[in-house]
Formats: C-alpha cells, sequence, structure tokens
C-alpha cells in the first residue's frame, strides 16, 4: 500500500513542500529512503522503527520506500521522522485509510520511545503550509506557540506518535494551539541610559546612530564605558514592527536559537560574538547553510568589542552586508541568501595597551606596534563607518557623582520621531537615512550655496572619498530629522563631520 504524506524543507528564511510517499510491499524485508536525504534522515529508519514498535503498533518485515520529493532538494535534519512514521502507519493499515492524514503537514522528530520533539525552522514550514492552501499543521508540542504565530491555520500540538496517530484516525480531538501574546526572551535585562555617567557625545552620537541606522565605532581606553553604551542601544530603539518581528522569529527559529513554547521575538536582537569568531561563524555557513551573527543580528544591534582583536578575514565578511543587507552563501550543493539589516556598533582601544591619549596613564606602544593594532580595521572597512568616537576616561567627579542623563525612555522618544519623518519623507519604515542610495541622498540632503562652499573646502582638507561624502551627508539628514529642520542647515553638517575622526585624523 502506498500514503502521501505532506511536510516542509526550509530554504533561506522560507520553506518549502516536500511530498513523503510512503510504500509497504511484500519482497524481502527492508527500508530505503531515497530523494537525496542527509545522515539525520537516514538515520530515521532506526528512529522510527523503535518508535513504531515503543508506540504499541505492529512494524511487521516487508519491503518499505519512502521517497522525499522533490527529488533534487536535499532533505536535512530529524523533521521527518513524525511524517514518516504516519506514513508508515497508514500505509500498513493501522491508521485508517479514511483518515485525515491527507489535510495536514506535519513535521517532528521522534525519540524511541515515540516522543516527538522539537525542531527548528518550524515558523518557516507553518507559512508554507498556510501558502500551499492546507488545512492545518501538526508540530512537536514545544513548538505550537512558535507555529501559531501563522493565522489562518490550525496548528496541532502533538507529544507523542500515538497522539498524532489517534488524533488523525479522529479517536481524540486535540484543540488548535494558540499564540502567546509577547516573548521577552531576548533583551530582558532591565537596562537603560539613565545609568551611563558622563560621555555626553557618546550618547549623543548612538541617539543619532539609532536615528538613521547608522554604523559605530567607538574608541577609548579600558574601562570607559564603551560596552555599556552599545549594550543599552537597543533600549532607545524603536519596537519592532509585526512583520519585523515575525522576520526575526522566522530567523531565531532556523537557527535553533528560539526558545520553545514561546511566541513572537518582539525585541531588538543584540549580538555581541567574541573575537576569535570565524568567518563563518560570523557570516554564516555549514554544509546545510545556516545563519550567522550578522543575520542573527537582523533588526537589531552586532557589537563587535575589542573589533581590532577580530582577525582581518573575519572584518573583512562584513564589509558587503552592510551596503547590501542581505548576505548570500554559496555551497557545492546551492546557495541561500539571509537577511542582514543590523546596525555595526565597533569598540576599541586606542592602541594595544590601551591608554593611548589617556590623561592619567602613560602609553608603553611603540608607534610601530600603534599602527600595526590600527591596521587591522581596513580603510574601505572604516569608510562605511558612519559614526567615528572617542569615548574618553571618566573624570573624578563624573565618576563618583550622582547626577543621572536622560533615560533610555526620553531619548526613544526623539528617535521614534525622526523615524517617523524619515517613513514620511520614502514613504517605507524599513528605509532609513543610513541605507540611502545616492539618488536619495541627492534628493533629501540638497544644500544651500554658501554650505557648499564651506563643506567642499572641508572634503578637500579630509581627503573624503565619495562614499565618505554620502555618509556625512546622510548623518547630517538625520541630525536635521532629530533637531526637526526640514532641510539640512550648516549646524547639521558641522555636527556631523565631527563624528568622521578618522577621516580628521588622516588630514592633519
Amino acid at each position: 500500500m502506498l500514503e502521501v504524506v505532506k511536510s516542509g524543507a526550509v530554504v533561506g528564511l522560507d520553506a518549502v513542500e516536500v511530498t513523503i510517499e510512503v510504500d509497504v510491499a511484500r519482497g524481502m524485508p527492508g527500508f530505503t529512503i531515497v530523494g537525496l536525504p542527509d545522515a539525520a534522515v537516514q538515520e530515521s529508519r532506526e528512529r522510527v522503527r523503535a518508535a513504531v514498535l515503543n508506540s504499541e503498533y505492529e512494524f511487521q518485515p516487508s519491503r518499505l520506500t519512502v521517497n522525499l520529493a522533490p527529488a533534487d532538494l536535499r532533505k536535512a535534519g530529524p523533521a521527518y521522522d513524525l511524517p514518516i512514521a504516519i506514513g508508515f502507519l497508514s500505509a500498513s493499515g493501522q491508521i485508517n485509510r479514511q483518515s485525515a492524514v491527507s489535510y495536514y503537514w506535519l513535521v517532528g522528530e521522534l525519540s524511541l520511545t515515540g516522543e516527538v520533539k522539537p525542531v527548528n525552522g518550524v515558523l518557516s514550514i507553518a507559512a508554507a503550509a498556510h501558502s500551499a492552501g492546507s488545512s492545518g499543521i501538526i508540530v512537536p508540542a514545544e513548538n505550537a506557540a512558535e507555529a501559531a504565530i501563522v493565522t489562518g491555520i490550525d496548528v496541532i500540538p502533538v507529544s507523542s506518535l500515538a497522539q498524532a496517530a489517534r488524533f488523525l484516525s479522529d479517536d481524540i480531538v486535540i484543540e488548535p494551539a494558540v499564540s502567546g501574546n509577547r516573548s521577552t526572551e531576548r533583551g530582558a535585562e532591565q537596562v537603560d541610559f539613565a545609568e551611563i555617567r558622563g560621555q555626553l557625545e557618546a550618547r549623543r552620537a548612538l541617539e543619532i546612530a539609532a536615528a538613521g541606522g547608522h554604523n559605530v565605532l567607538m574608541v577609548g581606553p579600558p574601562g570607559s564605558g564603551k560596552s555599556m553604551l552599545a549594550r543599552r542601544l537597543p533600549t532607545i530603539m524603536p519596537p519592532l514592527s509585526a512583520d519585523e518581528a515575525i522576520e526575526v522569529t522566522k530567523i531565531y527559529s532556523l537557527g535553533g536559537q528560539a526558545k520553545h513554547g514561546r511566541g513572537l521575538i518582539w525585541t531588538r536582537p543584540y549580538r555581541a560574538p567574541h573575537h576569535t569568531i570565524s568567518a563563518a561563524g560570523l557570516a554564516g555557513g555549514g554544509k546545510q547553510p545556516r545563519p550567522g551573527e550578522i543575520t542573527l543580528s537582523h533588526r537589531g544591534v552586532l557589537f563587535l568589542d575589542e573589533m581590532a582583536e577580530f582577525s582581518q578575514s573575519v572584518l573583512q565578511v562584513l564589509r558587503q552586508p552592510i551596503e547590501s543587507k542581505i548576505v548570500t552563501i554559496s555551497r557545492a550543493n546551492g546557495r541561500v541568501t539571509y537577511p542582514a539589516d543590523f546596525m555595526l556598533v565597533g569598540a576599541m582601544n586606542p592602541c594595544p595597551c590601551g591608554y593611548l591619549g589617556d590623561r592619567q596613564r602613560e602609553c608603553a606602544c611603540t608607534v610601530g606596534r600603534i599602527r600595526s593594532y590600527r591596521s587591522k580595521l581596513s580603510g574601505p572597512l572604516l569608510d562605511r563607518i558612519d559614526i567615528h568616537i572617542e569615548v574618553p576616561r571618566l573624570s573624578q567627579a563624573e565618576l563618583m557623582g550622582t547626577s543621572t542623563g536622560e533615560t533610555s525612555a526620553a531619548i526613544k522618544d526623539r528617535v521614534i520621531k525622526a523615524r517617523a519623518a524619515q517613513a514620511a519623507r520614502f514613504g517605507s519604515k524599513t528605509v532609513l537615512n543610513g541605507c540611502m542610495s545616492a539618488k536619495q541622498v541627492r534628493q533629501s540632503c540638497s544644500l544651500s550655496e554658501s554650505i557648499v562652499s564651506w563643506l567642499a573646502r572641508i572634503v578637500e582638507r579630509m581627503a573624503l572619498s565619495a562614499r565618505g561624502y554620502d555618509r556625512v551627508l546622510k548623518v547630517a539628514r538625520t541630525i536635521a530629522d532629530i533637531a526637526g529642520h526640514e532641510s539640512v542647515e550648516l549646524v547639521d553638517v558641522a555636527e556631523a563631520i565631527q563624528y568622521r575622526s578618522a577621516d580628521r585624523q588622516r588630514a592633519y
């Protein structure tokens, strides 16, 4: 007998339909899986056999053939265990042939006891099932809240193979799952900009960065507060929209980073990988490509502490995603593209010992060591960072004082207003000043003749590149939006110039 079951395979952030054909025939006993299965899928033979027997069903010797179609798409992971087992039970007559097997997609890993375990990428598969017109999807109970984010499709949570089989035979009724409201699994720590003492210039720079989606590099001695500033950046960024939350949740589900039993992730991602990370860990990769830190920080912040300690090959990976907002991973068996719309925030010391220019401690580094240390950040990479700021050591009065600065909530209000101005200008909430095209820069940053004349002298003196010049205008446009200026004024451009410290240093 032959049974056909539907499931899904994740490709990039989306999923495609996979048809699982299970044929039980007479002949020499065997269990064959075809259709480009990887090792984990091949191993499902033993898991399915044990799960069926331990769920008190029969697994009589027979010739069992499983075909996973389309045959040219590689199938990976243990998510096909449940549909293969249900297909076998139906094909062997142990589930009523008039059951609802053909109406549901199935996904789930089986333990040897028959328990259904959670898998990655369920949100994408549920969305694909809905798009394909399926009546519903049967998922592990721990994945149910995640899958239920997709509206318009019944999500049936099961905890065992026997429960799934009885549901499909109409022996029991299982109510469809309902998604939870909000998840605070990321960014749950209560941090606030009011906890930062001093560092007014850095606070102002991060406000501009959050308002316009600009990249930032902070340079300062150890203990000056660079990491604290970066950690609080997500608290002044606008909340995720519903579409952005679904996008972020898909990424974390695919990467196995979403906590099971939770619904949407509503908080901005904040990723801070260690400087020993590999290029594949940052950009994504693997035999079956998975998202890296660049994609996991999509719609949020990627913080590289001790940025000069990262290997040059790893840092160069950032250049293309910063510009295109996507990262493409190519392998012999195909290529996938992941979103990478993140804010890059880097922090580094001014020299290897960290005390160059410090008012209280003397630098012990030679000129050669300092140049070697700084050369790890290439010119093209620095050119892609809009805002360069120095974060000096706190004075004694600032360190021991009791006064507090503005709260994150107060700063966020200004950021939201500035982003609203950009949304009105571009007709989109996802297009920010930091990612304007050259044409949009010319249209949105028109300058008076006096400003152009003044800026021409600055550009020549600082030897700004074409990209550097455009980034100055982008930052100036954001400063104008925060101030509520209709057009970019001289004061906006002057402040934007101050955030090109790397270019200023080359000019003197």
